[in-house]
């Protein structure tokens, strides 16, 4: 087992209606607020006017930034930084899912010095400080409300890149259920696949780390019995609360103490084929998966033997993997690359190749590249 430092400096606020906290909790920030978020869904499901009316409440001076995308792209967060400079803005409220709340994250950090943010995500620039960024969640599947972790992709170089820095922790996320009520069945079946290949970067993170297995184990086991549940009945509060902590417990460190790291491999391959084909980040990790573990099912075969008697009580490799492509399909996920009607492998081991995608564990070389893109 690695050394490790546990310090998750994030004030975790979770449950039904604890936007309402939200004025108690922003004594300390400023009075002046960039509120962020995505293109509009917030303002059909009510969470907008909830949102900005307790920010009412709390006396500040809202400054509206609208339009982050699915798949973030630097474009914009360059705009919102450009704006929250304009208006002098204190703090960042980041109301959405994973790509409004990265976004937010580079923002808040960028801000300060006025610093371009892709040479921030490329650790060009080493920022000193950030806002402070208070986050509200509408989708369980990134684990970045309690994380110091960002993705954010570049269509001028063809990039998807991942950030971290510990100055980029939300101060306070405010994690609703009832916010996830409106996500749809495709998009909430991509979000527990995307919980689920967090637990599985982490797993193979190397080292004799067996809590943190069990850790892996538990949330696994757990979306593998509320997932199918939760797509069938969409409404369900307790299933959308128990789909919500599981993706919140993936990524906040709780499964990565006592490793050498995340691997991070399967990330790496899914972000090229949401950077070509804008596939939801969920949908392109469960492609990239079964076909990893079957690269891999020589060098990997005590893990995944483990992995597949603990979570599915099956004992061969090959069953595991079937297993694991069974639960992505239960979940609404495609699983092979022909179900998201993409024929140009070439494309995408080229610009795997290219951007020089890789593991952090397990390394892949440009022959591994092309023989799991084969297999997708």
């Amino acid at each position: 087992m690695q050394n490790f430092i546990v310090n998750n400096p994030t004030r975790l606020v979770f449950g039904k209606n604890v936007c309402e906290q939200i004025p108690e909790h922003l004594k300390d920030f400023g009075s002046r607020v960039l509120m962020v978020y995505g293109k509009g869904s917030i303002k059909n499901n009510g969470i907008y006017s909830e949102v900005k009316k307790q920010l009412v409440k709390s006396g500040k001076t809202i400054f509206e930034f609208e339009g982050i995308k699915p798949n973030p792209i630097v474009d914009d967060v360059e705009k919102a930084i450009s704006y929250g400079i304009k208006n002098n803005v204190e703090f960042v409220v980041a109301v959405g899912g994973g790509s409004v709340i990265d976004s937010s994250k580079i923002i808040s950090l960028s801000t300060p010095e006025n610093l371009n943010p892709w040479d921030v995500m490329k650790y060009k620039v080493k920022p000193t400080k950030a806002l402070p960024l208070i986050t509200v969640l509408t989708l369980a599947a990134t684990g970045t409300e309690m994380n110091q972790f960002a993705v954010l992709q570049n269509t001028t170089t063809n990039e998807k890149t991942g950030f971290g820095s510990p100055l980029i922790y939300p101060k306070v996320s405010f994690c609703d259920p009832s916010f996830t009520v409106s996500v749809n069945k495709d998009y909430t079946g991509y979000g527990i696949a995307d919980i689920i290949a967090h637990s599985l970067e982490a797993y193979f993170g190397g080292c004799d780390s067996t809590l943190s297995d069990r850790f892996v184990v538990s949330i696994i086991r757990e979306l593998a019995q509320v997932g199918p549940e939760l797509l069938n009945n969409l409404s369900d509060y307790t299933l959308r609360a128990k789909a919500m902590w599981a993706s919140t417990c993936a990524l906040n460190g709780l499964t990565f103490y006592g490793r050498n790291s995340g691997d991070w491999g399967v990330h790496d391959i899914g972000h090229v084929i949401s950077l070509l084909y804008d596939t939801p980040h969920g949908a392109s990790l469960s492609i990239a998966y079964p076909a990893w573990l079957k690269h891999n099912s020589t060098n990997l075969q005590k893990e995944i033997l483990w992995l597949g008697k603990e979570v599915f009580n099956v004992e061969t490799v090959d069953k595991t993997i079937n297993e694991f492509e069974k639960l992505f399909s239960k979940l609404n996920c495609p699983i092979k690359l022909s179900h998201i009607d993409i024929t140009n492998k070439k494309e995408i081991s080229d610009l795997l190749i290219k951007n020089k995608a890789s593991g952090m564990v397990v390394k892949l070389n440009n022959d591994d590249l092309v023989k799991i893109v084969d297999l997708m």
